[in-house]
């Protein structure tokens, strides 16, 4: 529903092509374009990116109220080895297909029509100059027949950063006949001169230039641009309108992560006195990230009208005189952290917004993922007075907040909810809606520890020989809310030919409606490969009133089971599985003679 609202908006805007979804996991924070994935997990992203293309594109993307999806960047962008943006990647193959290429073959299997290419390299060769990724993989083994579009400047990089080509024409050619369909950058005259001498010379060959103008033009009648080439702009009654904001709205707060409440020190009722601290804490600016206005999003005077801040929307549900607003620090220095301290001493709670200002891309590169000291340091002296602390974390990546956090009573993972953000916030907090955000990446305790919920046997081993070396801030999938599920009868049934069902029932074990996001996981006992401790199969959200019960059931298949084999295809393997809910657990067995 959002990705079809954002089609809508973006071709009211006379733009019938959008750059979504990224189809990189999110499994490095440091990466500064962490917080533009769909997440660690390639089963989550995948079912999320497939959700994407689909509002997107819908049945015709010649409709005025679509457009054509772009997946990005094809292929391992998101994994760059030191964290920095448009840096090399160290991918072995076997890790390339089971955890990098699946994204896309969902987005290609929902018919994406265009693909963005990795602006970085992997194992030592720039991904625009690779016919092995760009025509033996995405076009022969994969079958993606759209467009594909090289990233800001990446061709003329071959020549003036990955150091692969001796000029920049010479980068064109290298690009070209590696498979890039598309210059992306428009004000490039010099691109088409040199690429019109390479046909002339004989380097770049013109069918090469065919293929490339015929996917060009299909797409631009696919879209219907050659009878109808901007639209009309009256035509979108909805652009911005009520019931889009709803919907931003709704997202919003599903998006929001409780992640900590001791003694039920969340909502916050109407007659408290509360301080509110922190750099993110007044900042449209902040709750809406990169490419919000601006590339970097980071221009308040882009900003939509009439949007609440986390200040602006909590003095409206509080009323301004239970909300004393004192920031305390910027993101990186202190301001007025005595003023704050003083603040807290006369409030009786203290809603300290702590994380990142907008970026993305290069500019977003950092050398330490810890919080900045400054902010480390207003929460530490704020926890003097004794006044219950609620953290809140804006921020597009996980911050190390392993200082701090036991210092909060309840800790809030809002991350980039968007203009709607600071409502969907204040909603939370009140409790007049009750949270169900779950983390979609694994939140790390320490800046050297970034492992992922999907990890090996072998990496759960600590140096004192226990097993608890996997000991992350909050797990993947991990989120509270102001009721509590128990699970029961988890059970498995053999359908044959490797189908199964696996069904359990949930009950709302609390005092209020809420929801929460049945999460199935499954483990390989013994694999050729040595087997993650899990992975994620399923998930469902379900709405339960307070008492009830109601029971759920996912569907498994011999796909959900396999895994990428020593000779790098993917392969079953008949044996003992786990499936796992919640803290239940059942074994099944995948017999030898499944197939029959």
């Amino acid at each position: 529903k959002l990705a079809a609202i954002s089609a809508y908006e973006t071709r009211a805007s006379a733009t019938p092509w959008s750059f979504s979804p990224v189809l990189g996991l999110g499994r490095n924070p440091l990466w500064p374009r962490f917080w533009e994935t769909l997440g660690e997990d390639v089963f989550l992203a995948s079912e999320m990116g497939t959700a994407i293309i689909e509002g997107m594109q819908g049945d015709d993307i010649s409709s005025p109220y679509k457009v054509a999806a772009c997946m990005k960047h094809f292929l391992g962008y998101s994994m760059p080895l030191t964290g920095k943006d448009r840096t090399q990647a160290w991918i072995p193959e076997r890790q390339l297909r089971e955890y990098f290429m699946p994204t896309f073959q969902a987005a290609i299997d929902a018919g994406a029509k265009t693909a963005m290419i990795n602006s970085g390299e992997i194992n030592g060769i720039p991904v625009h100059a690779n016919p092995k990724i760009l025509k033996d993989l995405l076009r022969d083994e994969m079958g993606f027949k759209g467009l594909a579009v090289s990233d800001w400047e990446d061709i003329k990089y071959l020549y003036t950063r990955h150091g692969v080509a001796k000029n920049y024409k010479e980068a064109i050619k290298m690009a070209i006949n590696a498979g890039i369909d598309m210059s992306m950058v428009p004000v490039d005259l010099e691109f088409p001169v040199l690429l019109k001498e390479l046909v002339e010379e004989g380097e770049v060959p013109i069918s090469r230039i065919d293929e490339s103008v015929a996917r060009i033009l299909a797409l631009k009648y696919e879209l219907g641009l050659f009878e109808n080439p901007v639209g009309d702009i009256n035509a979108y009654p909805d652009f911005a309108s009520a019931k889009h904001e709803a919907v931003a709205l709704q997202g919003a707060l599903e998006s929001i992560v409780l992640l900590k409440n001791e003694n039920n020190i969340l909502p916050i009722s109407k007659n408290k006195k509360i301080l509110l601290a922190g750099p993110t804490a007044h900042s449209l600016n902040a709750i809406n990230g990169g490419w919000t206005g601006t590339w970097q999003g980071n221009d308040p005077k882009y900003n939509t009208p009439n949007k609440a801040t986390i200040y602006e929307a909590l003095s409206e549900k509080y009323g301004k005189n239970n909300i004393k607003y004192v920031e305390g620090t910027t993101v990186n220095k202190p301001v007025n952290i005595a003023a704050a301290v003083a603040a807290a001493r006369r409030s009786e709670v203290a809603v300290i917004c702590v994380g990142e200002m907008p970026y993305t891309e290069k500019p977003g590169d950092i050398h330490d993922l810890n919080l900045p000291e400054a902010q480390i340091k207003l929460v530490q002296e704020i926890a003097k007075t004794g006044t219950p602390i609620v953290l809140v974390l804006v921020e597009g990546r996980p911050r190390i907040v392993s200082k701090i956090e036991p210092l909060a009573q309840a800790v809030i993972f809002a991350g980039l909810p968007g203009n709607e953000g600071g409502k969907a916030f204040a909603q939370i907090i009140s409790g007049e809606y009750n949270p169900n955000g779950k983390l979609p990446f694994t939140y790390p305790r320490f800046a050297n520890d970034l492992m992922t919920y999907d990890y090996k046997g072998t990496d759960k081993q600590a140096a004192d020989f226990s097993t608890n070396a996997f000991n992350p801030q909050w797990k993947f999938g991990h989120g509270l809310g102001y009721t509590s599920f128990a699970y029961k009868n988890l059970k498995t049934k053999n359908l044959g030919n490797g189908k199964y069902t696996v069904s359990v029932e949930v009950t709302n074990t609390g005092n209020r409606k809420g929801m929460e996001t049945i999460q199935l996981f499954v483990h390989d006992k013994v694999a050729s490969i040595t087997p993650p401790v899990k992975r994620l199969r399923g998930f469902y959200k379900i709405e339960l009133n307070a008492g009830e019960t109601k029971s759920h059931s996912f569907s498994l298949t011999s796909d959900d089971l396999k895994f990428v084999g020593i000779d790098n295809k993917w392969v079953v393997e008949p044996g003992e599985f786990e499936v796992m809910i919640g803290t239940l657990k059942e074994v099944f067995i995948l017999p030898e003679n499944w197939k029959q």
